[in-house]
């Protein structure tokens, strides 16, 4: 599929599967060389990361472990603020968590999400993102360490990305085209 349509919304194919596996192939192999003896803990952030942390986990190469977390937002006045990460379900205490993510767009969740780790008293974290949108992000950030593809402020969909709860299956990355 070349063009989808969701809602009434135009995307066009913007980043295939085939160019998706031969970034994650070569994060795979930085990431092993970087972790090898090292034992670290891939923590992924649900919902968007699923099908990539699947397929970046068949590209590591060293003993690890994995977990997922979900964020949960404030709901009501302070909508949108994060609050709570839910989900760890192990001692990550002096351990090399590497935080695995579908998009880093304003920056906001993943701040979260390392304040969160931080008060479990890890010993270090990196980030791995499949998708980084420079131009948004609102924080400075010192250990986003593996970036699949830096991209303009594009609405994207698939590839566990949604819009709407629709679309994560696709494999491929579509952009919205639609104009206002």
């Amino acid at each position: 599929m070349k063009h989808i349509q969701i809602d009434h919304l135009n995307f066009e194919l913007f980043i295939d599967y085939e160019q998706i596996k031969k970034r994650i192939r070569l994060m795979g192999i930085d990431i092993s060389m970087k972790y090898a003896d090292r034992h670290p803990v891939f923590v992924g952030v649900l919902n968007g990361c699923f099908m990539f942390m699947a397929d970046l986990m068949k590209q590591i190469h060293v003993p690890c472990e994995l977990s997922f977390v979900k964020l949960a937002s404030y709901q009501g006045v302070n909508q949108g603020h994060v609050h709570e990460l839910l989900g760890v379900g192990m001692d990550l205490t002096g351990r090399e968590v590497i935080i695995v993510e579908d998009v880093i767009d304003s920056g906001n969740s993943l701040k979260h999400t390392i304040e969160a780790l931080e008060k479990l008293h890890v010993g270090s974290i990196a980030v791995c993102t499949l998708l980084m949108k420079p131009e948004a992000l609102q924080y400075e950030f010192d250990n986003i360490m593996y970036v699949g593809f830096e991209i303009d402020k594009e609405f994207v969909v698939g590839y566990g990305l949604d819009y709407n709860g629709q679309c994560r299956n696709l494999p491929d990355i579509y952009k919205n085209v639609s104009t206002a």
